[in-house]
């Protein structure tokens, strides 16, 4: 007769690929203060040059586009658009030119900002 107390089990193991993403699953919901330290240390890392970098962008295509109007306005209509074409040009070029001193004095003015965060955080994570 067999005892009622003992009972029979099944145990099943994953494969390797289902337990890298089991562990992946429950990073998500884990409550690491460490990691999440480090992950708050990245973004701000990011962050950084993340402003400066777009503002440089979109005001070096917005002086791309105006160096383009004033090219066509120079060679395309060059019997009456020719000099305004020219001037208009000119100015593209010179709103090109400020798209990397507007992205270093952002991108300084970023650091400044958040350099005590990141100080803050990098002194904890070395302890």
């Amino acid at each position: 007769m067999e005892n009622n107390n003992e009972k029979e089990t099944f145990n099943y193991a994953y494969s390797a690929k289902q337990q890298k993403e089991i562990m992946n699953i429950r990073k998500k919901y884990a409550l690491n203060d460490e990691e999440d330290k480090m992950e708050r240390l990245r973004r701000l890392d990011r962050s950084v040059t993340q402003k400066g970098s777009i503002v440089s962008i979109v005001v070096g295509i917005i002086g791309a586009l105006v160096l383009g109007v004033g090219m066509s306005c120079a060679l395309v209509w060059s019997d009456m658009l020719f000099i305004p074409g020219i001037i208009i040009g000119i100015a593209g070029i010179g709103i090109v030119s400020l798209a990397y001193p507007l992205y270093s004095r952002i991108t300084k003015k970023e650091r400044e900002r958040l350099a005590p965060e990141i100080i803050r955080l990098t002194d904890e994570l070395m302890k």
